[in-house]
């Protein structure tokens, strides 16, 4: 079913009582905001994967950040419970020196 022009006024009427003249702009932007975001997202999950992100992923041998961090703490002796990764990885950078 298409909408004339008629039926679109009546919805816009209805909007306009139901809502208000002060809320319906407001409305009107928090959906398009939600569809940007929406599309935003969709594109990130169907679009193709950045390849310097695939290769730096094959280079990590399809490890994390954290694991290869953690896995270099280990063998350093370095204990990383209750750090950043900011002071684990100066703490490795100290023990290798």
């Amino acid at each position: 079913m298409r909408f004339g022009p008629f039926e679109i006024m009546i919805l816009l009427a209805i909007f306009f009582l139901l809502f208000g003249a002060e809320r319906l702009p407001k409305l009107a932007r928090a959906a398009g905001q939600s569809k940007g975001e929406f599309q935003k997202g969709l594109s990130e999950v169907t679009g193709e994967p950045s390849t310097a992100n695939t290769e730096s992923d094959l280079d990590a041998g399809g490890k994390t950040k954290a694991v290869d961090l953690a896995q270099k703490a280990d063998a350093a002796g370095v204990d990383p419970s209750g750090k950043t990764a900011e002071e684990v990885a100066e703490e490795i950078s100290k023990a290798e020196e």
